[in-house]
């Protein structure tokens, strides 16, 4: 009996925890906050994040120059799209400086129709995060806490990747 019960916890904690074999997903080994970070929408309304605890948050950092950010664009449009991740808040903030005719030209050239443009509030933003380069994206779970970086392209159909962050849904 006591094997039986070390079997199943042994089980249900490796898989429990099993994390994606993707090269470029950082996991954090702390979880990290923030203090009040809040970006624009296409309107220059400030959205803050704290606005959106109890959901899973991504925020997606990318330009219109940005080749990989071009690529990656169309599978992010549809991840929002998964009814894995029904509690899921996309955020792409523009970090390019472009203007917002800029912006939604660039994502109707892609045929990005599920997702809303943001931009960066001010510069404090790309340091307050420590962003490196572009695309960034960065994973918060429900109590709006830092739990993981996406950092270069990635391909959001990955499955591995969608059955993983349903885990934090």
């Amino acid at each position: 009996m006591r094997f039986l019960i070390l079997f199943i916890f042994f089980i249900t904690n490796v898989l429990g925890n099993e994390v994606p074999d993707i090269k470029n997903l950082v996991i954090n080994k702390e979880l990290k906050t923030y203090d009040n970070l809040t970006f624009l929408d296409s309107k220059k309304n400030i959205v803050n994040l704290n606005d959106y605890k109890g959901k899973l948050v991504m925020l997606n950092f990318w330009a219109t120059w940005c080749a990989p950010c071009k690529k990656e664009m169309p599978s992010l449009d549809n991840l929002i799209l998964n009814p894995k991740l029904n509690n899921l808040k996309i955020f792409p903030i523009n970090m390019g400086k472009d203007n917002v005719e800029k912006s939604n030209f660039f994502f109707s050239e892609l045929k990005i129709n599920n997702l809303k443009i943001y931009f960066d509030n001010s510069p404090t933003l790309a340091k307050a995060l420590s962003l490196r380069g572009l695309p960034t994206t960065i994973l918060f779970d429900k109590e709006g806490k830092e739990f993981a970086r996406i950092i270069g392209y990635i391909d959001f159909k990955n499955e591995e990747l969608i059955n993983w962050l349903s885990l934090y849904n």
